[in-house]
């Protein structure tokens, strides 16, 4: 999907007649469900600017704010409220929402005409903001009540809490639950424009709380583009005080019921009868806290320079390796909210952590060599700082174990819908390979390995004899017994995103890059391997990495992508995506890199560089990602103010 082609409506299979709907829900039904295809079905609703309009003139009836009060629309989806009520003059708005997509599209709408909205991307249970933020939160467009348990919606309900200011309301506006228990529609169908129609059947959840749908949506050329179901709580006018009360609310108020217009006028489901419930808070002003002029020890965890490396041209740390150390430790130096240490003799690593774990706020884990140098051991590190109880930077054990295996990496995005090159994996004892199922050409690539190890020119293979010689050279490299991946050989362009942060709360993603092959011989394969990396004799050494030249909808295509893959995958703190662009224009991925090259000339560093982030503040980003998600701000508890007289 670049230059001028265009993405296609993919055919989904579709399950056919189901039993038992609630069997088919996901726990995390909402993560995936909020994209284009939602904007679809429920446009006629959420998309309707009269119906928006009058929306929100009731939200203002009802909770009569002023034009400098500070707003909250939580779970604002594209924003449609939020931005209804920047046009009426209220200047402090902003909406937060779990869907990627939806708040593109917001902050798409925002920047277009010119407004002053912020939009975050969130979780609902943990929100970004500080105590005491707000006046208001509306909670709008039945967007409460998604969670299998209550007890998340109170942790919303608690968040929001949190969140406002002493005496401040929320407000919510969801379906009459009671209404649509007794008139529920068990089938229907509606035409949604002249390509697409939609299917819908419900039931009730066994418990009879929820209310369970699958849509099935059809377009007419294509075939089923998606087959969902989902879950939402019922709650009626009563049912729906509890868990404000449990959460410590006051002066509950049931306003008038809201009867939904749409421009459709069929099947409107949740959206037909709903109730809006104020509520208001009650609480002191949270003690205020001031950052503490102490920086901040790290100690700064490193591969071992005096051990053998197998990933290394001579086996050793040399010059260049030095020399990017010291350009580490000179960009660290200038960051002066922290105070650095270095470990590096993994012979004592052990004692050492013991020694300095007094002392140590967390370990800023760029050991990417693995525990000894040793690459398959690269998740040994973090399983030795969790043992030792350290809080530290990066991937989890899991995650590095998941990210080291491409065959589980590649299940793991077709789980996503994410689509990854045909190939297969070649295990040990398989003897023969003359079953080629995709075309040549193809890379052959090791399983297992880390910095494009037994990854090179002769890795790509036009025939069944160059099949057979890179196979010979990649196990030489790798070990006889280890498994070795063939993937059918994509020359599109060759494509690099960074993530920094922790979707969905807090993260930013650095400008997408591409590799530029132009110097290249022309009879040499487009291919960023080993020699690429650590042979400045080789042709490929001249490869640059230039801004990525893709169309937007590329881009916000890979951007979704890798935030869906870093949650999977439990990356933190940071990850690098890599992928290729096929002949079909389609992106596929190549592989997820959880704790990529830090070094300052990497493509972190030069995807950070072309975002005007130097290298100094990139590795400042990762580290304050870090702190925020170890929640471990250096702060202190003043006194509140005493009034005399």
């Amino acid at each position: 999907m670049n230059g001028n082609k265009k993405r296609s409506s993919k055919v989904v299979e579709n399950l056919g007649p189901v039993d038992n709907l609630e069997s088919y829900v996901k726990a995390d039904w909402w993560k995936e469900i909020f994209n284009a295809n939602y904007l679809r079905t429920d446009g006629d609703v959420v998309e309707n600017i009269a119906a928006t309009q009058e929306e929100v003139q009731i939200f203002l009836d009802i909770l009569k704010p002023g034009k400098d009060d500070a707003l909250l629309d939580l779970c604002c989806g594209q924003g449609r409220h939020t931005l209804e009520f920047i046009r009426l003059g209220y200047k402090n708005m902003t909406g937060i929402d779990r869907s990627h997509y939806l708040i593109s599209r917001a902050r798409n709408i925002n920047k277009n005409m010119g407004y002053s909205a912020v939009f975050k991307e969130g979780d609902a249970r943990k929100l970004p903001f500080p105590s005491d933020s707000f006046d208001y939160v509306i909670i709008a467009g039945n967007s409460f009540g998604y969670f299998e348990s209550i007890n998340d919606d109170i942790r919303v309900l608690n968040e929001v809490k949190r969140i406002l200011k002493p005496y401040g309301k929320v407000l919510i506006d969801i379906t009459d639950g009671e209404y649509m228990r007794q008139n529920f529609q068990p089938r229907s169908w509606e035409w949604i424009d002249n390509q697409y129609f939609v299917c819908r059947e419900r039931e009730l959840s066994s418990d009879q709380e929820r209310l369970i749908s699958r849509e099935v949506i059809t377009h007419v050329k294509n075939g089923v583009i998606a087959d969902q179901f989902y879950a939402e709580r019922l709650y009626s006018q009563e049912s729906l005080s509890d868990p404000l009360n449990r959460a410590g609310y006051t002066r509950i108020e049931l306003h008038s019921d809201h009867f939904t217009s749409s421009s459709r006028d069929q099947d409107l489901g949740m959206m037909a009868k709903r109730m809006l419930t104020s509520a208001q808070i009650i609480k002191d002003w949270t003690p205020q806290k001031k950052s503490l002029s102490e920086k901040y020890n790290i100690t700064v965890l490193m591969g071992d320079p005096s051990l053998y490396d197998k990933v290394k041209p001579a086996g050793f740390f040399d010059e260049d390796d030095f020399y990017t150390i010291s350009e580490l430790k000179k960009a660290l130096g200038k960051l002066k909210n922290f105070h650095f240490r270095y470990l590096d003799n993994h012979l004592t690593l052990i004692s050492d952590l013991q020694k300095i774990k007094k002392d140590t706020d967390f370990i800023f884990n760029l050991c990417d060599e693995g525990y000894n140098n040793d690459s398959s051991k690269e998740l040994h590190v973090p399983s030795l700082l969790e043992i030792l109880d350290f809080g530290y930077t990066g991937g989890n054990p899991q995650c590095l174990a998941y990210c080291f295996d491409k065959s589980l990496v590649r299940g793991i995005a077709q789980e996503l819908d994410i689509p990854v090159p045909v190939g297969y994996v070649i295990n040990p004892q398989d003897t023969t390979f003359f079953d080629l199922t995709i075309q040549f050409p193809v890379i052959v690539k090791p399983n297992f390995g880390d910095s494009s190890i037994g990854i090179n020119q002769n890795s790509v293979c036009y025939n069944v004899k160059d099949l057979e010689n890179a196979l010979v050279s990649t196990r030489e490299v790798v070990g006889y017994d280890k498994p070795i991946i063939v993937e059918q050989y994509l020359t599109g362009q060759d494509l690099s995103v960074g993530i920094i942060g922790n979707p969905p709360e807090s993260y930013e993603i650095l400008p997408i890059i591409q590799e530029d092959y132009s110097a290249l011989p022309a009879d040499l394969p487009r291919i960023c391997g080993y020699e690429a990396k650590w042979d400045p004799a080789s042709p490929y050494w001249k490869i640059k990495s230039i801004p990525a030249d893709i169309d937007e909808a590329t881009r916000r295509y890979l951007n979704a992508c890798c935030i869906k893959l870093f949650e999977r995958l439990e990356c933190r703190d940071y990850a690098r995506f890599d992928w290729r662009i096929d002949e079909n224009g389609t992106p596929r991925l190549l592989e997820v890199n959880p704790n990529p090259g830090w070094c300052w000339d990497g493509h972190l560093a030069k995807m950070a560089q072309l975002g005007d982030i130097d290298y100094s503040s990139m590795l400042d980003k990762i580290l304050n990602a870090a702190i925020k998600r170890l929640n471990i701000l250096k702060q202190v508890q003043t006194k509140k103010p005493v009034t005399i007289g």
